[in-house]
């Protein structure tokens, strides 16, 4: 199965837009670094771009530990930039982190 190219190009466009709003240069460089891991192994991505991005750094960011956000930046703030529920960038998260762990 193939990475959905729009959506994989509207979601690095996203995550480069985040870190120009919320610069954070060591967890952009590994939010990046997953990001060319995943389109290496052409991990699907279907859905809204937004639930990606913001679950791609919402997964970086929390790793290792208990969920708590994104330092910075409330959850409102979260669900306006990506246009999507934290709802369901905790599910993107969940995917990513579970895509962590198996690949």
């Amino acid at each position: 199965m193939f990475m959905n190219k729009n959506v994989e190009q509207t979601c690095q466009q996203l995550i480069a837009a985040f870190f120009k709003a919320y610069p954070n240069p060591k967890l952009q460089n590994e939010v990046n670094r997953i990001m060319k891991r995943f389109d290496a192994l052409k991990i699907p991505m279907h859905g809204k771009p937004g639930g990606w991005a913001g679950g791609i750094i919402y997964a970086i960011t929390n790793q290792g530990q208990s969920p708590c956000g994104i330092p910075g930046v409330l959850n409102k703030e979260c669900e306006d930039f990506f246009k999507v529920s934290m709802g369901t960038i905790h599910r993107r998260a969940y995917q990513v982190r579970e895509l962590l762990l198996s690949t």
